[in-house]
Protein backbone atom coordinates (compact mmCIF):
# COMPACT_ATOMS: atom_id res chain seq x y z
CA UNK A 1 0.00 0.00 0.00
CA UNK A 2 1.39 3.26 -0.61
CA UNK A 3 0.64 6.20 2.18
CA UNK A 4 1.18 9.36 0.61
CA UNK A 5 1.16 12.63 3.37
CA UNK A 6 1.22 15.96 2.43
CA UNK A 7 4.18 18.12 1.18
CA UNK A 8 6.39 15.13 2.36
CA UNK A 9 5.27 11.54 0.74
CA UNK A 10 3.82 12.86 -2.20
CA UNK A 11 5.30 12.81 -5.64
CA UNK A 12 7.68 15.49 -6.84
CA UNK A 13 8.21 16.09 -10.85
CA UNK A 14 11.02 18.56 -11.05
CA UNK A 15 11.52 18.66 -14.41
CA UNK A 16 14.76 18.77 -14.24
CA UNK A 17 16.52 15.57 -15.60
CA UNK A 18 16.00 14.43 -19.02
CA UNK A 19 13.28 11.44 -19.25
CA UNK A 20 14.52 7.90 -21.22
CA UNK A 21 13.80 7.22 -24.42
CA UNK A 22 11.35 9.17 -26.30
CA UNK A 23 9.58 10.11 -23.01
CA UNK A 24 9.79 13.58 -21.34
CA UNK A 25 9.87 15.16 -18.52
CA UNK A 26 6.31 17.87 -17.44
CA UNK A 27 8.78 20.26 -18.39
CA UNK A 28 9.94 19.18 -21.13
CA UNK A 29 6.21 18.72 -22.91
CA UNK A 30 5.54 22.34 -21.76
CA UNK A 31 8.37 23.80 -23.82
CA UNK A 32 7.79 22.01 -26.71
CA UNK A 33 4.05 22.81 -26.37
CA UNK A 34 4.50 25.99 -25.78
CA UNK A 35 2.39 26.12 -22.34
CA UNK A 36 2.86 26.03 -18.81
CA UNK A 37 3.28 22.80 -16.42
CA UNK A 38 -0.24 22.96 -15.26
CA UNK A 39 -1.60 23.24 -18.74
CA UNK A 40 -0.15 19.68 -19.60
CA UNK A 41 -1.91 18.15 -16.51
CA UNK A 42 -5.07 19.82 -17.65
CA UNK A 43 -4.03 18.07 -21.66
CA UNK A 44 -4.22 14.89 -19.61
CA UNK A 45 -7.26 15.91 -17.67
CA UNK A 46 -9.45 16.72 -20.80
CA UNK A 47 -8.03 13.09 -22.27
CA UNK A 48 -5.75 14.84 -25.02
CA UNK A 49 -2.75 13.49 -23.33
CA UNK A 50 -2.00 10.21 -21.79
CA UNK A 51 1.13 9.95 -18.55
CA UNK A 52 2.94 7.28 -17.23
CA UNK A 53 3.97 7.75 -13.63
CA UNK A 54 8.18 7.55 -13.78
CA UNK A 55 9.87 4.98 -11.67
CA UNK A 56 9.74 5.29 -8.32
CA UNK A 57 6.68 7.71 -8.04
CA UNK A 58 8.74 10.88 -8.53
CA UNK A 59 6.53 12.68 -11.22
CA UNK A 60 4.95 11.81 -14.63
CA UNK A 61 6.45 11.23 -18.16
CA UNK A 62 4.73 11.73 -22.19
CA UNK A 63 5.30 10.10 -25.02
CA UNK A 64 7.04 12.85 -27.19
CA UNK A 65 5.16 11.44 -30.14
CA UNK A 66 1.80 12.02 -28.75
CA UNK A 67 3.30 15.55 -27.71
CA UNK A 68 4.37 16.71 -31.10
CA UNK A 69 0.62 15.41 -32.43
CA UNK A 70 -0.72 17.76 -29.69
CA UNK A 71 1.16 20.68 -31.10
CA UNK A 72 0.50 20.25 -34.40
CA UNK A 73 -3.18 20.01 -33.46
CA UNK A 74 -2.83 23.30 -31.20
CA UNK A 75 -0.35 24.94 -33.21
CA UNK A 76 -0.27 27.39 -29.97
CA UNK A 77 -2.40 27.38 -26.23
CA UNK A 78 -5.73 26.88 -26.45
CA UNK A 79 -7.79 30.15 -25.63
CA UNK A 80 -10.32 30.57 -22.88
CA UNK A 81 -13.74 30.81 -24.54
CA UNK A 82 -14.57 34.18 -25.42
CA UNK A 83 -17.53 35.90 -23.40
CA UNK A 84 -20.88 35.25 -23.92
CA UNK A 85 -24.25 34.73 -22.32
CA UNK A 86 -23.59 31.44 -20.43
CA UNK A 87 -20.66 30.41 -18.87
CA UNK A 88 -18.94 27.26 -20.48
CA UNK A 89 -16.03 25.48 -18.80
CA UNK A 90 -14.17 22.95 -20.72
CA UNK A 91 -13.56 20.28 -18.87
CA UNK A 92 -12.24 16.49 -18.92
CA UNK A 93 -13.81 14.92 -15.57
CA UNK A 94 -17.25 14.43 -15.28
CA UNK A 95 -19.38 13.88 -18.54
CA UNK A 96 -23.61 14.03 -18.05
CA UNK A 97 -26.04 12.02 -20.11
CA UNK A 98 -29.87 12.28 -19.43
CA UNK A 99 -29.54 9.00 -18.04
CA UNK A 100 -26.00 8.13 -16.96
CA UNK A 101 -23.02 9.98 -16.00
CA UNK A 102 -19.58 9.25 -16.31
CA UNK A 103 -15.86 9.86 -15.26
CA UNK A 104 -13.35 10.32 -17.59
CA UNK A 105 -15.50 8.50 -19.48
CA UNK A 106 -15.96 5.68 -17.03
CA UNK A 107 -19.18 4.67 -15.64
CA UNK A 108 -18.34 5.52 -11.39
CA UNK A 109 -20.84 2.87 -10.15
CA UNK A 110 -17.85 0.31 -12.90
CA UNK A 111 -15.09 2.32 -10.59
CA UNK A 112 -16.63 1.89 -6.87
CA UNK A 113 -16.50 -2.29 -8.17
CA UNK A 114 -12.86 -2.40 -8.21
CA UNK A 115 -11.46 0.67 -6.64
CA UNK A 116 -12.12 2.71 -3.25
CA UNK A 117 -12.78 6.28 -2.87
CA UNK A 118 -8.61 7.54 -2.69
CA UNK A 119 -8.07 5.24 -5.37
CA UNK A 120 -10.82 7.37 -7.59
CA UNK A 121 -9.70 10.68 -6.36
CA UNK A 122 -6.03 9.99 -7.72
CA UNK A 123 -7.31 8.77 -11.13
CA UNK A 124 -9.75 11.59 -11.43
CA UNK A 125 -7.10 14.67 -10.45
CA UNK A 126 -4.10 12.65 -12.52
CA UNK A 127 -5.58 9.96 -15.31
CA UNK A 128 -3.23 7.77 -13.92
CA UNK A 129 -4.92 4.89 -11.30
CA UNK A 130 -2.82 3.92 -8.30
CA UNK A 131 -3.99 0.71 -6.33
CA UNK A 132 -3.68 0.66 -2.78
CA UNK A 133 -3.13 4.44 -2.81
CA UNK A 134 -4.16 5.55 1.03
CA UNK A 135 -4.00 9.60 1.84
CA UNK A 136 -2.48 10.32 5.43
CA UNK A 137 -2.44 13.86 7.12
CA UNK A 138 0.49 15.71 7.92
CA UNK A 139 0.59 15.47 12.04
CA UNK A 140 0.71 19.26 12.22
CA UNK A 141 -2.46 19.73 10.08
CA UNK A 142 -4.47 16.96 11.46
CA UNK A 143 -3.92 18.73 14.94
CA UNK A 144 -4.17 21.75 13.85
CA UNK A 145 -7.96 20.55 12.51
CA UNK A 146 -8.97 18.83 15.40
CA UNK A 147 -7.94 21.46 17.93
CA UNK A 148 -10.39 24.11 16.23
CA UNK A 149 -13.30 21.56 15.71
CA UNK A 150 -13.38 20.79 18.96
CA UNK A 151 -13.33 24.76 20.19
CA UNK A 152 -16.96 24.69 18.26
CA UNK A 153 -20.11 24.75 20.33
CA UNK A 154 -21.56 21.42 20.82
CA UNK A 155 -24.61 21.97 18.53
CA UNK A 156 -22.49 22.72 16.04
CA UNK A 157 -22.86 20.78 12.26
CA UNK A 158 -20.28 18.81 10.83
CA UNK A 159 -20.72 21.09 8.37
CA UNK A 160 -19.55 23.52 10.35
CA UNK A 161 -16.60 21.71 12.05
CA UNK A 162 -15.51 20.80 8.38
CA UNK A 163 -15.22 24.61 7.58
CA UNK A 164 -13.16 25.18 10.24
CA UNK A 165 -11.32 22.34 9.94
CA UNK A 166 -10.15 23.46 6.45
CA UNK A 167 -9.08 26.92 7.52
CA UNK A 168 -7.72 25.26 10.39
CA UNK A 169 -5.11 22.52 7.76
CA UNK A 170 -4.48 25.43 5.84
CA UNK A 171 -2.81 27.46 8.62
CA UNK A 172 -0.55 24.32 9.40
CA UNK A 173 0.51 24.35 5.60
CA UNK A 174 3.00 26.42 4.60
CA UNK A 175 3.26 25.17 1.44
CA UNK A 176 -0.44 25.82 0.29
CA UNK A 177 0.24 28.36 -1.69
CA UNK A 178 2.12 26.21 -4.04
CA UNK A 179 -0.05 25.96 -7.40
CA UNK A 180 1.73 23.25 -9.48
CA UNK A 181 0.22 20.35 -10.23
CA UNK A 182 2.06 18.20 -7.59
CA UNK A 183 1.86 20.66 -5.14
CA UNK A 184 -1.87 20.96 -5.07
CA UNK A 185 -1.98 17.37 -5.21
CA UNK A 186 0.26 16.88 -1.91
CA UNK A 187 -2.77 19.73 -0.80
CA UNK A 188 -5.14 17.69 -1.68
CA UNK A 189 -3.71 14.30 -0.19
CA UNK A 190 -3.64 16.09 2.85
CA UNK A 191 -6.81 17.91 3.15
CA UNK A 192 -9.15 14.52 2.81
CA UNK A 193 -8.05 12.38 5.49
CA UNK A 194 -7.61 15.99 8.08
CA UNK A 195 -11.35 16.95 7.31
CA UNK A 196 -12.14 13.03 8.09
CA UNK A 197 -10.19 12.93 11.49
CA UNK A 198 -11.46 16.59 12.30
CA UNK A 199 -14.79 15.25 13.18
CA UNK A 200 -15.76 13.92 16.60
CA UNK A 201 -15.77 9.87 16.66
CA UNK A 202 -19.82 9.02 17.14
CA UNK A 203 -18.68 6.96 20.30
CA UNK A 204 -17.67 3.51 18.73
CA UNK A 205 -14.95 1.55 18.97
CA UNK A 206 -11.88 2.29 16.98
CA UNK A 207 -12.87 6.44 16.96
CA UNK A 208 -10.43 7.32 14.50
CA UNK A 209 -9.40 4.72 12.87
CA UNK A 210 -6.31 3.81 11.50
CA UNK A 211 -3.66 6.25 9.13
CA UNK A 212 -3.58 3.32 7.07
CA UNK A 213 -7.14 2.16 6.93
CA UNK A 214 -9.20 3.13 3.16
CA UNK A 215 -10.58 6.26 4.11
CA UNK A 216 -14.30 4.48 3.95
CA UNK A 217 -13.16 2.71 7.17
CA UNK A 218 -11.44 5.95 8.51
CA UNK A 219 -14.83 8.12 8.18
CA UNK A 220 -17.20 5.18 9.52
CA UNK A 221 -16.70 5.53 13.14
CA UNK A 222 -17.10 9.50 12.66
CA UNK A 223 -20.56 8.62 11.58
CA UNK A 224 -22.11 5.53 13.74
CA UNK A 225 -21.24 4.06 16.94
CA UNK A 226 -21.75 0.62 15.46
CA UNK A 227 -19.02 -1.23 14.10
CA UNK A 228 -19.09 -1.75 10.49
CA UNK A 229 -18.86 -4.64 8.18
CA UNK A 230 -17.71 -5.26 4.65
CA UNK A 231 -21.60 -4.98 3.11
CA UNK A 232 -21.76 -1.49 5.33
CA UNK A 233 -17.98 -0.24 4.29
CA UNK A 234 -18.92 -0.77 0.90
CA UNK A 235 -22.00 1.31 0.81
CA UNK A 236 -20.11 3.84 2.04
CA UNK A 237 -17.29 3.85 0.07
CA UNK A 238 -19.36 3.47 -3.34
CA UNK A 239 -21.13 6.77 -1.93
CA UNK A 240 -17.92 8.44 -1.57
CA UNK A 241 -16.77 7.65 -5.04
CA UNK A 242 -20.21 8.50 -6.55
CA UNK A 243 -20.55 11.60 -5.11
CA UNK A 244 -16.79 12.80 -5.58
CA UNK A 245 -17.91 14.82 -9.05
CA UNK A 246 -20.80 16.16 -10.75
CA UNK A 247 -19.77 18.22 -13.37
CA UNK A 248 -20.37 21.89 -12.63
CA UNK A 249 -22.65 21.60 -9.48
CA UNK A 250 -23.31 25.22 -7.90
CA UNK A 251 -20.87 24.54 -5.11
CA UNK A 252 -18.48 23.05 -8.09
CA UNK A 253 -18.90 26.43 -9.65
CA UNK A 254 -17.91 28.31 -6.89
CA UNK A 255 -14.84 26.16 -6.15
CA UNK A 256 -14.01 26.70 -9.77
CA UNK A 257 -14.48 31.10 -8.88
CA UNK A 258 -12.36 30.49 -6.30
CA UNK A 259 -9.39 28.94 -8.01
CA UNK A 260 -9.34 31.36 -11.26
CA UNK A 261 -8.04 34.08 -8.63
CA UNK A 262 -5.50 31.06 -7.55
CA UNK A 263 -6.56 31.29 -4.11
CA UNK A 264 -4.63 28.06 -3.14
CA UNK A 265 -6.72 24.58 -3.03
CA UNK A 266 -7.45 24.94 0.97
CA UNK A 267 -9.63 28.20 0.22
CA UNK A 268 -10.73 26.34 -2.81
CA UNK A 269 -12.30 23.68 -0.56
CA UNK A 270 -14.02 26.21 1.81
CA UNK A 271 -15.84 27.91 -1.33
CA UNK A 272 -17.22 24.90 -2.16
CA UNK A 273 -18.11 23.82 1.56
CA UNK A 274 -19.84 27.57 2.13
CA UNK A 275 -22.39 26.50 -1.27
CA UNK A 276 -22.66 22.49 -0.51
CA UNK A 277 -24.51 23.64 2.94
CA UNK A 278 -27.30 25.40 0.80
CA UNK A 279 -30.46 23.15 1.42
CA UNK A 280 -30.88 22.76 -2.07
CA UNK A 281 -27.75 21.44 -2.40
CA UNK A 282 -25.47 19.08 -0.12
CA UNK A 283 -27.91 20.12 3.23
CA UNK A 284 -30.95 18.34 0.78
CA UNK A 285 -30.56 14.72 2.00
CA UNK A 286 -31.19 15.86 5.82
CA UNK A 287 -34.94 16.27 5.04
CA UNK A 288 -35.34 13.19 2.95
CA UNK A 289 -33.76 11.38 6.13
CA UNK A 290 -36.17 12.66 8.19
CA UNK A 291 -38.89 12.07 6.20
CA UNK A 292 -37.99 8.34 5.49
CA UNK A 293 -37.71 7.81 8.94
CA UNK A 294 -41.25 8.81 9.77
CA UNK A 295 -42.30 6.67 6.93
CA UNK A 296 -41.15 3.88 8.50
CA UNK A 297 -42.24 5.09 12.05
CA UNK A 298 -45.48 5.34 10.77
CA UNK A 299 -45.77 2.23 8.50
CA UNK A 300 -46.62 4.44 4.79
CA UNK A 301 -46.01 7.01 2.92
CA UNK A 302 -49.22 8.21 1.92
CA UNK A 303 -49.99 10.25 5.23
CA UNK A 304 -45.97 11.69 5.65
CA UNK A 305 -46.27 12.70 1.82
CA UNK A 306 -49.74 14.14 2.50
CA UNK A 307 -48.39 15.91 4.81
CA UNK A 308 -45.82 17.66 3.16
CA UNK A 309 -48.10 18.57 0.09
CA UNK A 310 -50.61 20.11 1.97
CA UNK A 311 -48.22 22.33 3.56
CA UNK A 312 -46.74 22.93 0.08
CA UNK A 313 -43.33 21.50 0.18
CA UNK A 314 -41.87 19.55 -1.91
CA UNK A 315 -41.36 15.94 -1.33
CA UNK A 316 -37.88 15.50 -0.84
CA UNK A 317 -35.25 12.92 -2.22
CA UNK A 318 -37.09 12.74 -5.67
CA UNK A 319 -36.41 14.32 -8.98
CA UNK A 320 -33.07 15.93 -10.87
CA UNK A 321 -33.13 18.56 -13.06
CA UNK A 322 -30.47 16.25 -15.57
CA UNK A 323 -31.81 13.12 -15.29
CA UNK A 324 -34.98 11.79 -17.28
CA UNK A 325 -35.21 8.34 -14.72
CA UNK A 326 -33.41 7.66 -11.59
CA UNK A 327 -30.81 9.28 -10.21
CA UNK A 328 -27.82 6.52 -11.49
CA UNK A 329 -26.12 7.19 -8.42
CA UNK A 330 -29.52 6.75 -6.63
CA UNK A 331 -29.55 3.14 -8.09
CA UNK A 332 -26.07 2.08 -7.45
CA UNK A 333 -26.43 2.85 -3.89
CA UNK A 334 -30.03 0.91 -4.17
CA UNK A 335 -28.79 -2.03 -5.72
CA UNK A 336 -25.86 -2.29 -3.04
CA UNK A 337 -28.54 -1.37 0.20
CA UNK A 338 -30.91 -4.41 -1.05
CA UNK A 339 -27.99 -6.86 0.20
CA UNK A 340 -27.86 -5.31 3.89
CA UNK A 341 -30.80 -7.10 5.76
CA UNK A 342 -31.10 -4.31 8.01
CA UNK A 343 -31.82 -1.98 5.36
CA UNK A 344 -35.19 -3.47 4.15
CA UNK A 345 -37.40 -1.35 5.98
CA UNK A 346 -35.69 1.99 4.78
CA UNK A 347 -35.63 0.39 1.42
CA UNK A 348 -39.04 -0.15 1.59
CA UNK A 349 -39.91 3.20 2.72
CA UNK A 350 -38.22 4.71 -0.26
CA UNK A 351 -39.88 2.74 -2.14
CA UNK A 352 -43.56 3.46 -0.78
CA UNK A 353 -42.79 6.57 -0.79
CA UNK A 354 -41.31 6.66 -4.73
CA UNK A 355 -44.66 4.85 -5.90
CA UNK A 356 -47.20 6.64 -3.43
CA UNK A 357 -45.43 10.15 -5.53
CA UNK A 358 -45.91 8.46 -8.62
CA UNK A 359 -49.56 8.56 -8.49
CA UNK A 360 -49.40 12.56 -8.95
CA UNK A 361 -45.73 13.46 -10.54
CA UNK A 362 -43.37 11.55 -12.53
CA UNK A 363 -40.31 11.66 -10.27
CA UNK A 364 -37.91 9.54 -9.45
CA UNK A 365 -35.00 8.71 -6.71
CA UNK A 366 -32.28 11.01 -6.66
CA UNK A 367 -28.85 10.30 -4.40
CA UNK A 368 -30.36 12.00 -1.70
CA UNK A 369 -33.01 9.44 -1.05
CA UNK A 370 -30.32 7.28 -0.97
CA UNK A 371 -27.73 8.73 1.40
CA UNK A 372 -31.00 8.59 3.34
CA UNK A 373 -31.77 4.91 2.99
CA UNK A 374 -28.41 4.20 4.43
CA UNK A 375 -28.11 6.78 7.24
CA UNK A 376 -31.71 5.51 8.43
CA UNK A 377 -30.91 2.04 8.33
CA UNK A 378 -27.69 2.56 10.24
CA UNK A 379 -29.52 4.85 13.13
CA UNK A 380 -26.82 7.46 11.88
CA UNK A 381 -27.67 11.51 12.18
CA UNK A 382 -29.91 13.25 9.80
CA UNK A 383 -26.85 15.50 8.66
CA UNK A 384 -24.98 12.25 7.70
CA UNK A 385 -25.41 12.40 3.81
CA UNK A 386 -24.36 16.02 4.14
CA UNK A 387 -21.17 14.72 5.51
CA UNK A 388 -20.60 11.95 3.53
CA UNK A 389 -20.93 14.56 0.63
CA UNK A 390 -18.83 16.94 1.87
CA UNK A 391 -15.95 14.33 2.12
CA UNK A 392 -16.82 13.09 -1.44
CA UNK A 393 -16.74 16.27 -3.17
CA UNK A 394 -13.94 17.16 -2.20
CA UNK A 395 -12.09 15.23 -4.75
CA UNK A 396 -14.18 17.05 -7.51
CA UNK A 397 -13.47 20.53 -6.00
CA UNK A 398 -9.81 19.83 -6.46
CA UNK A 399 -9.98 18.65 -10.12
CA UNK A 400 -11.55 21.41 -11.20
CA UNK A 401 -9.51 23.86 -9.36
CA UNK A 402 -6.30 22.04 -11.34
CA UNK A 403 -8.36 22.36 -14.68
CA UNK A 404 -9.14 26.17 -13.36
CA UNK A 405 -5.44 26.70 -12.61
CA UNK A 406 -4.19 26.37 -16.36
CA UNK A 407 -6.55 28.77 -17.72
CA UNK A 408 -6.53 32.06 -17.92
CA UNK A 409 -6.76 33.89 -14.39
CA UNK A 410 -9.78 35.89 -13.55
CA UNK A 411 -11.59 35.09 -16.76
CA UNK A 412 -15.23 35.06 -14.72
CA UNK A 413 -16.10 38.41 -14.27
CA UNK A 414 -19.80 38.69 -15.31
CA UNK A 415 -21.54 42.69 -15.49
CA UNK A 416 -24.11 43.12 -13.28
CA UNK A 417 -27.49 44.39 -14.62
CA UNK A 418 -28.15 47.47 -12.36
CA UNK A 419 -31.89 47.74 -11.72
CA UNK A 420 -31.41 51.06 -9.06
CA UNK A 421 -32.09 54.38 -9.05
CA UNK A 422 -30.85 56.58 -12.17
CA UNK A 423 -27.88 58.54 -10.72
CA UNK A 424 -27.12 61.54 -10.05
CA UNK A 425 -29.51 61.28 -6.94
CA UNK A 426 -29.60 63.78 -4.07
CA UNK A 427 -27.44 62.49 -1.08
CA UNK A 428 -29.51 60.52 1.68
CA UNK A 429 -30.40 62.53 4.48
CA UNK A 430 -29.69 61.73 7.69
CA UNK A 431 -32.00 59.44 9.94
CA UNK A 432 -33.18 61.49 13.07
CA UNK A 433 -31.37 60.33 16.42
CA UNK A 434 -34.05 57.76 18.11
CA UNK A 435 -35.02 59.29 21.56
Amino acid sequence: MTHDSAHGAGTQDTGTGRAEGSRLTTREAAERLGVKPETVYAYVSRGQLTSRRTPGGRGSTFDAAEIDALARRTGRRESSPPPSGDLVFRTGITLITPDRYFFRGVDPAELARRYGYEEVAEWIWTGELRPGIRFAAAPESLAAARRTAATLPRHSSSTDRLRAAVAAAASADPLRFDLSPEGVLNSARNLIPALVGALPSAGGPDGDGAAGDPLARRLWPKLSARPADAASLAVLDTALVLLADHDLAASTLAARVAASTHAHPYAVVSAGLGVLEGPLHGAASGPAHRMLSEVVERGSAAPVVADHLRAGRRVPGLGHRLYRGEDPRAGALFALLDEVPQAAPAMAAARDVVATTARHSPLHANVDLALAVFSVAYGMPAETGETVFAVARTAGWIAHAMEEYAEEPLRMRPSGQYSGPRPPQPLPAPEAPVP
